[in-house]
């Protein structure tokens, strides 16, 4: 068998984290034949806690799953990784401004990325969950200067997925049958779900979304609105986020970094801007389509960007320069 890999969860002792760490202690991310051993990080007062998920994993008694290792210390959860999945954030509280929540999260991703640069493998890739997703994944990625920015990625694949679902449900199909679904942007309500470019397999033939929905209103519409507000639908009817729908994301984003996309395919993450062909402000953590080959993500050249979409992706990228300006003034303090 292959060498085992280090993989990090933060934030391991949350709901999250319980919905993931089986699906990758099992080999739906890495594979199967891939032994691992699982570093596991969070606060102090939730290491109890995370004793009880450390038990639980070792009485699912998985073939790959080396060892686990709990800790509420840096130095050791970063220590010579391969893959880092930042989960752990500092959660918006009732009456909390937005700028004092990234205020909090600037802390968190500054001293992680600082871990990273220190401890972890230069080749780690890291997967930021933890909103506000983009802007935390800049931080960690502007705070580990040796480690390339190409390394650092964040999860839009959940809106992804909503997005693929919403059509196939609309259709009467399943959801594998809807490719090339794009989210721009920025993981929040401004996010932009674009369908022009995805095609649909009905009864064995590529169409696009258009056709295969016939109700361009909605798909220009409803469509975008249900997808952006999705995540406080959630929360509205179970009173907690998402966690099953976002771990299955993690699953599907790490997974396509680790073995890549499909011929003709691509899928959307929040990777570094700078460099890319659609006129997005450099240097941001946006939303992009793309396609993954050996571990290595490129964003998708050649899309028609019509002027309904243009504007939808000038809106969010304004959000996320704000959101940088905010954060990088923090930087310093």
């Amino acid at each position: 068998m292959a060498e085992p890999i280090r993989v990090l969860v933060t934030g391991a002792a949350g709901q999250i984290a319980y919905s993931l760490l089986y699906s990758i202690a099992k080999g739906d991310v890495f594979g199967k034949d891939q032994p691992l051993i699982l570093l596991l990080l969070d606060i102090t007062p939730m290491l109890p806690v995370l004793e009880g998920v450390v038990m639980e994993l070792q009485d699912c008694a998985l073939p790959i799953l080396r060892e686990v290792i709990p800790t509420d210390k840096e130095d050791i959860a970063f220590k010579d990784l391969d893959a880092a999945i930042l989960v752990g954030s500092m959660p918006r509280r009732e009456g909390m401004e937005r700028k004092d929540l990234l205020k909090a999260n600037v802390a968190i991703f500054k001293s992680q990325g600082q871990a990273l640069d220190k401890y972890a493998k230069k080749t780690v890739k890291v997967l930021v969950v933890g909103n506000p997703a983009n802007t935390n994944c800049l931080i960690a990625a502007k705070s580990a200067p040796s480690i390339p920015k190409e390394n650092f990625s964040c999860l839009t694949r959940l809106d992804h997925n909503r997005a693929c679902s919403q059509v196939a449900t609309r259709c009467g199909i399943s959801a594998n049958v809807v490719k090339n679904m794009i989210i721009w942007g920025n993981h929040s309500s401004t996010q932009y779900p674009d369908v022009h470019h995805c095609k649909v397999n009905v009864q064995g033939k590529d169409v696009t979304a258009f056709d295969a929905v016939k109700d361009d209103a909605w798909l220009k519409g409803d469509f975008i609105s249900t997808v952006q507000q999705r995540g406080a639908a959630v929360i509205k009817a179970r009173k907690l986020s998402s966690a099953m729908s976002a771990a299955k994301a993690i699953c599907d984003h790490m997974r396509d970094i680790w073995t890549g996309t499909a011929e003709a395919e691509f899928i959307s993450m929040g990777v570094c801007s700078t460099g890319n062909p659609y006129g997005v402000p450099e240097d941001l953590i946006y939303s992009f389509p793309v396609s993954i080959k050996d571990k290595t993500w490129k964003i998708v050249e050649g899309l028609v960007i019509s002027d309904f979409s243009r504007a939808k992706m000038d809106a969010t990228a304004a959000e996320l320069v704000e959101e940088r300006d905010t954060a990088v003034s923090f930087l310093g303090v």
